[in-house]
């Protein structure tokens, strides 16, 4: 529908504006440019919003009511989690990143941006150093986006066009997987036993057209890949590419998958320093060894260390810049923006605070809380663990006859986000080093009385 009146925040909305810009491109009216948009799918009148606010201290009491009817994990004890964590994120790392001169460095070019291209090459350091790696991109959007990105890279180093995806990944990782990929490579899943790769169903699966297999560790419910060393030998010795995508929380206590065979590592960088934010603060990370072959197929930005016209002096500048989108333009293999960059100063800030120490103490704690959690909810009659698989984070409880919604339901009036539901009776508990021994307490507690309010009822109706 035509603006009939100058809008205060849509620019060029005067009617005389427009009809020059109309003018300008010889169009007769706004709908001609969207004429290859089916009419089905335009929207037919006015939208449907509720009465215009125009005065702003209305509009900004307008807005805080509607955010006050949620619930932040700060506000009440939760265990919520399936892809978007609540982790500690120290004050510097909030200070630091709130800096005019991060904040604003949305772009730039070396010679108006040193600190920016500094923090991210400290960054990328910093990732490398943790995963056993030699290079790890500029942010990508999220690890989903980073997911998709490995894969696409597999089938073009590779020239082949089948991707086997063994592990339980988060389903809307795997959506977008698929859908970025589906023009060139289809993505086929290999189903899990206990939560795990099941290695023995690969090999009839690895034929010469395999591009890349795909593991997830942790998968979606937690648990941790104990083959990849067994899987990464089966897949290098049909030609296929091993991805993996993971937790870099992981890494202070164990051996990264770089050690164990994996050729390119992926991940979320949402854990290190960042808010969770109704929906998170997200950046996804691709780390590589130092292989020509694979780095230039790297659509991401690299920032490096680079000689200045000054002897003996260093700057900081971009790696093989001719491979990017930015240089290639319509021709670049894949685009790539640079919204997620500040994510990645803050990921570094995290990172050099916590140095390899604080790294391992974190990842012990959360191990140590997971297992106590699963004892405690396994203890609970009525109640199961999914599988025996070692979890970090996650694990999903099975509930014998009682409806995981009606857990959910009965916790919550307990002031307990129980975790997320999976399925009917299955129920995915997440714990971070936030969550206190004492919370898992009420949390089992609270489950108990729920089941044990379940079996009254079921008894009552016999």
């Amino acid at each position: 529908m035509p603006l009939s009146y100058v809008h205060p925040y849509i620019p060029n909305s005067a009617s005389e504006v427009r009809q020059a810009m109309l003018d300008a491109i010889n169009a007769t009216s706004v709908e001609e440019l969207f004429a290859d948009v089916p009419e089905a799918l335009r929207v037919q009148g006015a939208l449907d919003l509720p009465p215009a606010l125009p005065v702003e201290q209305d509009l900004a009491r307008h807005v805080a009511d509607l955010l006050s009817r949620n619930a932040s994990t700060d506000e009440r004890t939760s265990f919520l989690g399936f892809g978007v964590y609540r982790h500690s994120v120290p004050a510097v790392v909030d200070e630091v990143i709130g800096r005019s001169e991060f904040l604003t460095a949305y772009a730039g070019e070396p010679y108006d941006d040193h600190g920016r291209f500094q923090a991210l090459f400290e960054y990328q350091s910093l990732m490398g150093e943790l995963l056993g790696m030699d290079v790890v991109n500029v942010p990508t959007y999220d690890g989903y986006q980073a997911a998709a990105t490995a894969v696409a890279m597999a089938g073009r180093i590779t020239g082949r066009r089948r991707v086997l995806q063994l592990s339980d990944p988060h389903p809307h990782k795997l959506d977008k997987v698929r859908d970025f990929v589906s023009g060139f490579l289809s993505v086929e899943t290999i189903p899990t036993s206990a939560s795990v790769a099941n290695i023995s169903a690969l090999p009839a699966s690895l034929d010469d057209d395999v591009a890349a297999v795909w593991i997830e560790t942790p998968s979606v419910r937690g648990s941790i890949e104990e083959n990849l060393s067994e899987i990464s030998q089966l897949a290098h010795a049909a030609g296929a590419i091993v991805v993996v995508g993971t937790e870099p929380l992981l890494y202070g206590v164990l051996e990264p998958p770089a050690g164990l065979g994996a050729d390119i590592v992926t991940g979320e960088i949402q854990s290190l320093g960042l808010h969770q934010w109704f929906g998170g603060a997200r950046g996804g990370f691709i780390a590589l060894h130092d292989d020509p072959q694979f780095v230039m197929e790297l659509p991401s930005r690299l920032f490096g260390l680079a000689s200045t016209s000054v002897p003996g002096e260093l700057g900081f500048g971009d790696v093989a810049y001719e491979r990017t989108s930015f240089a290639l333009r319509e021709e670049g293999k894949e685009w790539v923006g640079t919204a997620a960059a500040l994510w990645g100063i803050a990921a570094g800030v995290y990172l050099a605070l916590m140095g390899p120490r604080g790294m391992r103490d974190i990842g012990e704690t959360i191990l140590a809380r997971t297992a106590y959690a699963q004892r405690r909810v396994a203890a609970i009659p009525g109640a199961r663990l999914s599988d025996p698989a070692l979890h970090f984070r996650e694990f999903c409880v099975e509930f014998e006859s009682a409806s995981a919604v009606d857990v959910v339901a009965a916790t919550r009036r307990a002031q307990i986000d129980a975790g997320v539901v999976l399925d009917e009776r299955s129920l995915l508990i997440c714990v971070t080093e936030m969550t206190t021994r004492e919370e898992i307490d009420r949390l089992a507690d609270a489950i108990a009385a729920a089941l044990g309010d379940v079996d009254a009822q079921n008894g009552a109706r016999q």
